[in-house]
């Protein structure tokens, strides 16, 4: 079955699921969330959000198909376009990375590796771009998860891409990839992708920011 992975843009937003694109869960401070939940801005904030960091940092995450249909995505920024970040107890992230944080496999999909695929579309496109790392914040305890906090990623599904714990907590510990360890992504990502789930395109076809800062 043919995959492939192309770059978040405007045009494309809309095939997020639709409870995807209405949570603002990253991108907008907790109280502020609140605001646009209480007036139906969410959807109209997320969109925002993703414009401004397209125009001002650049790429900003991947959706991954399977020939039309889109079976899941990733988001990324630096950690000043990211609000909620600051709300965590393992907060800062460190300022060399960039920060994963909405991430989501349609269910029928998941367990198939569809997950790593994202992960390594991540890295290629910021080793490309000379950031050092990724992080992440966690959940140890996604069981229980509530609709608070549904867009925290496993901790576990973290480090079975491989993560590592740079800040432990109880419950929301932070996570680091090194990309100077994947440099090798650079060269070999396509051949690993295509190993992995067979025929994987990954399309970089977001165009150059007029002013990429890290």
């Amino acid at each position: 079955m043919s995959r492939r992975v192309v770059g978040v843009t405007l045009d494309n937003l809309e095939q997020l699921p639709r409870h995807c694109r209405r949570c603002v869960y990253w991108e907008l401070a907790p109280h502020l969330r609140v605001q646009a939940e209480e007036f139906g801005e969410t959807e109209v904030e997320k969109e925002a959000w993703v414009s401004a960091v397209l125009l001002e940092w650049g790429s900003c995450g991947r959706i991954i198909y399977s020939q039309s249909l889109p079976i899941g995505f990733v988001l990324y920024a630096p950690p000043s376009a990211v609000p909620r970040a600051a709300a965590f107890p393992t907060s800062p992230p460190s300022a060399d990375a960039v920060l994963l944080t909405s991430f989501h496999v349609l269910p029928e999909f998941r367990g198939g590796g569809i997950g790593r695929v994202l992960v390594q579309a991540v890295a290629k496109d910021l080793t490309r771009r000379g950031v050092r790392a990724i992080e992440a914040f966690g959940d140890t305890e996604p069981e229980t998860e509530s609709d608070e906090h549904r867009c925290v990623l496993p901790a576990a599904f973290l480090r079975s891409v491989g993560f590592k714990t740079v800040r432990p907590h109880p419950r929301w510990p932070r996570l680091r990839l090194e990309l100077r360890s994947a440099i090798s992504w650079k060269e070999d990502v396509e051949a690993a992708l295509e190993k992995l789930l067979g025929q994987v395109t990954v399309s970089v076809t977001t165009a150059e920011p007029s002013g990429a800062r890290l």
